[in-house]
């Protein structure tokens, strides 16, 4: 199998399980939203997240993996607060997801400082990341990929595309968006 089908087989294992364990955690429906905006911005901080992740990845693992759903559900309430005023994020920084730590508490600044979220809130979705990032790294353990290699910078860089997008998804969920039935790709937000 060539790499890239290798690559693709893995991303599509890990986001089917991913959603999986967020569903059965109430955070997600069975199926992850998606929002083109939201990953447009992952693919212009990609780089300087991976640099971050790869900094911490050998001594916070699940940091380095987890923290890329927070980035994913800030992005997504940025977008959610400031579309519907025609207000564009236009030069949304990735460093304004820091927090007073940088990337170490990058997590509590947007569950707490961003979004808001209750104390029960936060700790089910924090749990529920950490869950993801434990599935993720076990996934990777399981395929035998060791992280120091080419391949396993190339697994991690999709571990992160993917955790990016289910955050995106948690939290287009918890504001209330879902598909709608007359148009399957039409993504709304319920009143």
């Amino acid at each position: 199998m060539e790499q890239e089908e290798y690559l693709d087989r893995y991303e599509r294992i890990l986001q089917d399980g991913l959603v999986k364990l967020c569903t059965g955690a109430g955070l997600l429906s069975g199926e992850a939203l998606s929002c083109p905006d939201a990953d447009g911005w992952w693919d212009v901080w990609v780089k300087d997240y991976i640099g971050d992740a790869v900094d911490n990845f050998n001594e916070y693992p699940m940091a380095a993996i987890g923290w890329a759903a927070f980035l994913g559900m800030g992005v997504a309430w940025k977008w959610d607060s400031a579309w519907p005023s025609g207000n564009a994020p236009a030069k949304l920084s990735y460093r304004a997801f820091y927090g007073s730590r940088g990337f170490d508490d990058m997590d509590e600044h947007i569950m707490w400082d961003l979004l808001g979220l209750t104390h029960e809130c936060g700790r089910k979705v924090s749990d529920t990341v950490l869950s993801c990032a434990q599935a993720a790294l076990g996934l990777i353990q399981h395929e035998g990929v060791e992280t120091q290699t080419s391949l396993g910078f190339y697994v991690l860089s999709r571990t992160y595309s993917v955790m990016f997008r289910i955050g995106v998804a948690m939290e287009l969920q918890r504001l209330g968006y879902r598909k709608v039935l007359l148009d399957p790709g039409r993504i709304v937000r319920e009143s």
